[in-house]
Parts: C-alpha cells; structure tokens; sequence
C-alpha cells in the first residue's frame, strides 16, 4: 500500500521517499498517512528514518479523544518485542514493526487521530508526529425509490439515488443517455444529503431527481454516478420509465381478410395514443352504441351485405374523439340460362342470358373448349361449329363463380361411307349424334398423299390428307423385284392415324353443291347455301325419312 504524506512547512515542496509520497505546504509540519476502512495502516516513524547511533528505545504515543495524550507501546533497543502500554481499544490493535512504523489493524474512523513517533538515543531525542486519515470508497449506487412512471410536460419525482458507507461522502451526478444532468430550479430540480451512521462514522450520500419529462424520455436511460477520491467512477444500473400522456388521437382498424365476403367475420379493434392507453371502449355499430369493458376489438359475426356501412369508436368519457371506418361486405350473385346439356339443331336460335349482382363492377368471360372467347358467340342460327363446352366465369375481387353449359348441335341424316385410297389396319368408325368419325392406321416409308371419300344417297366428297414419313429408309445393296424395281431391306416406317370427323349434314350439303358448283374443304367457309339449295336439302330430307 502506498501511503501519502502531507506535511506543512515554510516552503512548498514535493518529495517522494522509499516509494511514498509526501507533499509539504507552507504551515506546521506535520505528516499526513492515508490509512483504508478495514485493513491495517501502517503509520511511518520519521520516514522509515528512524535508528540513529546510540538508539535506546523508540516509543508510540497518540492523541486522545479529549486532547490528553496517550501512551501506546515501547520498543527497547536491546530487545526483540514491544511492551503495549495502551489500556483502551488499542490494547489489541497496536504493535511496531521492524522499520519502526506503528501497526493499526482494523482501520476505522475513530482511528483519525495525531499520532506520535519518539525516537531516544544516547545524544538526542527526537518526536515526529503524523495524521491518520481512514477512507473507505462507497457501495455502488443504487437508485430507489422509482416512479412508476413520469408525466409528459410535468415535474415528477424519478427516483433517490444512493451511495452508502465511504469516507469521505461520495458525491453523486445524475445522467441521462450518459450525459449529466444540471439543475436549473425549473424542469430539473436535484437535492442531495449526506448522513453520518453513528457507530461507523461512515456517510451515506443520497440524491433525489426531479424531473420534467417529454414523450421522448420514453426510451431515455437514466443512471446515477458516484465519484470519490478513492475512484474510480461507480454507475448504478440503467432506468428507464413509462411516459404517462393522455389520449390526443383515437383510431379504428378492421381486422379482417380482404376483401370482406358474406359470411366472413370482422373484428373492429380500436386503439388510442395515450399512455397508458385506455383499456375499454364505445363502438358504434351502424348507429348503435355498443360499449366494451377492458378489451379494444368488437366483432361482427357471419356478416351479410347487409351490414355494409359506416362504423365508429369513441372513448367511454370522450364521444367527440372518435374514428370512423366504412365496412363493405363484397358480394356476387349470378344466374346463367341455359345450364348443363343443350341439344340443339343445325339452324337454331339459341338465347344465353347471363344475370348478375355483385358488390363491384363484375368481370365476365367466356371459354370455349378451354380456349378464351373475346365475347359469347352469336348463336341466332346455330352451326355445327357452335357445338363445344361453354364455361363462363365472373368474378370481382375475392369473389369468383363458374357457370357453364354444353351444346350439341346435331342432324339425323343417313350415316356416310367412307373409302380410302390406300390400305391400313385398325379401321375405326364412331357415330354419334349425327357426327362420323373414321379413323385408319397405315405405315408410310415415304410421303404420300392418302384421299377419303365419303358417300350417302345426297351425294358424295372427297378430301386429300398429306402424310409424312418420319424416319430415313436404310437400305443395303439394292436388289430389284420382279418389276425391277428397287426394294430396302430394311424399312423403318411410323404409324400415322388419319382421322376424318365429317359433320354429315354440312357433307351432304358440301355434296349437293359440289353438284353444280367447286367445293371446298377449307375451315372457316361459310355453311349456308342459297334458298334453292336449302330447298332442295329438305327435299331429300324427307326422301330420306321416307
């Protein structure tokens, strides 16, 4: 332990001897030792100076309570052990050690004395005295006492901060975001006391903080320092407070999937600004005053379009600082005619009525056979092209139904012959509401051009169908038939389905014109004739029947 010296003299002077410091003012010389609370001081005889030639005894005395001195030990120069003279608390507590210095054990302040050092030889006798100061550093601080919260633009009482049992008081600063705090009598008021415990002596400093705060001080953090001589710097643990403000703003929210579909439940939850925020709340329900107890949400169950409208929250003790919100409840409702199969015949009207109610602007479209329609076709004079799956779908946001219907557009007239020009297998032939379907495999090893021709008693078609082969033929040494013609070994062909849906009254109608008129098999023509040929289509019609 170094131990620090102060002494008084004529002139001012530093010196530093055996590793202590001793500082010298102008006044009385007399040392000053630093002793610690607790431990033992060591108190220096003349500096450790202390043996002259012809020493016969080094005594210890001090100054009592009263001013009277006091006899503590004598230590004879021919002998190894000290003789302690003192008959108060010091009996136990004093003894010398080699050097001299007086040993205190269990330092405290009624320790804070002049003590003496008498060194007598056989020439001289000096004295040399020496004050003993006992520091003791404090706990850490601690702030008490807190608030449970502060008052926005009012001056409340944060909290005590304290710092007990040093020697001398520690001396307490307030901070803010690690920034002191300055009293200004104002919007920051700090008061602080110093109490002295009667059996120790040791003081106890506490501070208590007055302060205005904002809503800002909401995440601030507050500490409290404690500086003493015996340093360094002690910080007691962060505080932050709650900042208490009332209501300035009240606002509603609908806590719901959008959009908001019959048979959805809504939850209206209304929350304020101020802290602490209010706990219950009146909601207006279409015109109705509804209030809630220690819960912001109200909820509408299995809505209908009928609770569309305009809905509000208010305070329980305030009406006028409300929210409003308005609610709207999609829906759609869509009737389609006709539904399911329709059976129609070629040349008649079919009327499509599409109805719908929706919430929004509805979109609506159309779907042939998965293919997207610009709009519904019109069907005032029905063709077989017409026939196919009709899906319509119409949908607002959230909100989508499908309808659909499918059409058939048919002729009973007699089922057609078909011949082909080339031979295959699997010959195939389907006919179903007046619609044939034939079908051949053949197994091409080169291009070629197959033609089908079909035929009933209106009449007779024909149509070619290009049919490529896929594959190279591989061949050997050519060897040549009994035509001379050359022959490959090897053939490597495909299977080619060839498939012909003719629609037989428009083939016999393409027949009966191919009479007296060029034909054609391009898609997309027209399939009406003239009133002569529409006749003579009845004509055998009824022929037929009969």
């Amino acid at each position: 332990m170094n131990i620090i010296h102060w002494c008084c003299c004529v002139e001012s002077s530093c010196h530093l001897k055996q590793d202590v410091l001793v500082l010298y003012f102008p006044g009385s010389c007399v040392d000053t030792v630093i002793g610690l609370y607790g431990e033992t001081i060591e108190v220096p005889c003349n500096n450790g100076i202390n043996k002259p030639d012809g020493l016969i005894f080094t005594k210890w005395k001090y100054v009592k309570d009263d001013g009277s001195p006091g006899d503590l030990l004598v230590k004879q120069a021919q002998k190894d052990d000290a003789t302690v003279s003192a008959t108060d608390g010091y009996k136990s507590r004093v003894s010398i050690a080699a050097n001299s210095s007086l040993l205190i054990t269990q330092g405290s302040l009624v320790d804070q004395r002049v003590f003496t050092c008498m060194v007598v030889s056989l020439t001289n006798l000096e004295e040399h005295s020496v004050e003993l100061k006992v520091y003791k550093k404090p706990s850490a601080p601690v702030i008490k006492n807190k608030a449970k919260g502060l008052e926005n633009s009012k001056l409340t009482q944060l909290g005590e901060c304290v710092a007990e049992s040093a020697n001398p008081a520690a001396n307490l600063i307030w901070m803010k975001n690690n920034q002191p705090l300055v009293d200004d009598g104002k919007t920051i008021i700090i008061t602080s006391a110093i109490t002295k415990d009667p059996v120790t002596g040791l003081s106890s400093t506490s501070s208590r903080l007055q302060y205005t705060a904002s809503k800002e001080d909401a995440e601030s953090q507050f500490t409290c320092t404690a500086k003493h001589v015996m340093g360094p710097d002690q910080v007691s643990a962060p505080e932050t407070f709650p900042i208490h403000y009332p209501t300035e703003k009240v606002s509603l929210q609908v806590v719901s999937q959008s959009p908001i579909r019959e048979g959805d439940d809504v939850t209206l939850k209304c929350q304020a600004d101020g802290n602490p925020p209010p706990t219950s709340f009146n909601f207006n329900i279409k015109g109705k005053k509804v209030t809630v107890m220690d819960k912001d949400v109200y909820t509408l169950t299995g809505v209908t379009r009928a609770d569309t409208g305009v809905y509000k929250c208010s305070l329980l003790d305030n009406d006028v600082m409300e929210s409003t919100q308005m609610v709207t409840v999609s829906f759609l409702d869509v009737s389609l005619t006709p539904t399911g199969k329709v059976l129609k015949k070629h040349g008649e009207k079919l009327e499509v009525s599409l109805e719908k109610n929706a919430s929004t602007e509805a979109k609506v479209t159309w779907i042939k056979d998965n293919h997207k329609l610009d709009k519904l076709p019109d069907f005032s004079n029905l063709t077989y092209s017409d026939a196919g799956l009709y899906v319509c779908d119409v949908s607002i946001e959230g909100i989508k139904h499908s309808l659909s219907f499918e059409l058939t557009v048919e002729e009973g007239s007699p089922k057609p012959d078909v011949q082909w020009s080339v031979n295959g297998t699997n010959d195939e032939t389907t006919y179903v509401n007046g619609k044939a379907t034939y079908k051949l495999t053949v197994v091409p090893s080169k291009n070629l051009t197959v033609s089908c021709q079909v035929t009933n008693k209106l009449g007779h078609d024909m149509r070619d169908i290009s049919v490529f082969s896929l594959f190279e033929e591989h061949k050997s040494k050519p060897e040549k038939n009994e035509d001379g013609a050359e022959q490959a070994k090897v053939i490597v062909g495909v299977v080619v389905g060839l498939s012909l849906a003719a629609a037989l009254v428009g083939l016999i109608y393409w027949i009966c014109i191919k009479k007296t008129r060029q034909g054609s098999w391009k898609t997309g023509e027209k399939e009406t004739g003239t009133s002569e040929e529409s006749k003579k289509l009845e004509e055998n019609n009824h022929k037929a029947d009969v």
